[in-house]
């Protein structure tokens, strides 16, 4: 029998073992989004020994920018959570691209870093980047369970309300 980690295609009761987390993904009614590329001089993730680093990730739908402004003015703590759990999605999705297609090689989250365009009195920043982290635990189970910073800033690229980035142990 195939590992769930092999280059070769399955047939018949093995398919069934493959695509664990598309199917997750799918029952949580996730569309993972079209990609747009870098705006500056980066990558959006990188592989080296086993891990896989995602860039920072803000809140855009198939490239239109969603969730501008800062928290605690004219972004809601709930509406930030909902950033938040936009920007994991992307990054779920360039991890999706970045293994090939393949999520099942995700053995462990490692860490999410998240940043928060506050108002100076705003200081519920881990319930906002929770919108990340719940939806990680979600899609990978308690391969989702990480590490975390989260941080109060006072501006991020674009205006956005919202970046999170994170690391993942791959097979």
């Amino acid at each position: 029998m195939l590992s769930r980690h092999s280059s070769v295609e399955p047939t018949g009761l093995e398919s069934e073992l493959f695509r664990i987390i598309d199917k997750r993904l799918q029952a949580l009614g996730i569309e993972l989004p079209n990609l747009t590329g870098p705006t500056a001089n980066y990558v959006p993730v990188r592989c080296h020994g086993g891990v896989v680093l995602v860039s920072g990730q803000v809140p855009r739908l198939n490239g239109s920018a969603m969730y501008v402004g800062k928290v605690g003015k004219t972004i809601s703590r709930e509406e930030a959570y909902q950033a938040a759990r936009l920007c994991a999605i992307n990054m779920i999705a360039q991890l999706r691209v970045a293994l090939d297609g393949d999520l099942d090689r995700v053995v462990s989250c490692l860490r999410i870093r998240g940043f928060v365009n506050a108002t100076e009195d705003f200081t519920d920043h881990p319930t906002v980047i929770d919108g990340a982290s719940d939806l990680v635990v979600e899609v990978f189970g308690d391969a989702g369970r990480h590490s975390r910073t989260a941080l109060g800033v006072s501006s991020l690229p674009r205006g956005f309300s919202v970046e999170v980035d994170g690391d993942f142990a791959v097979a």
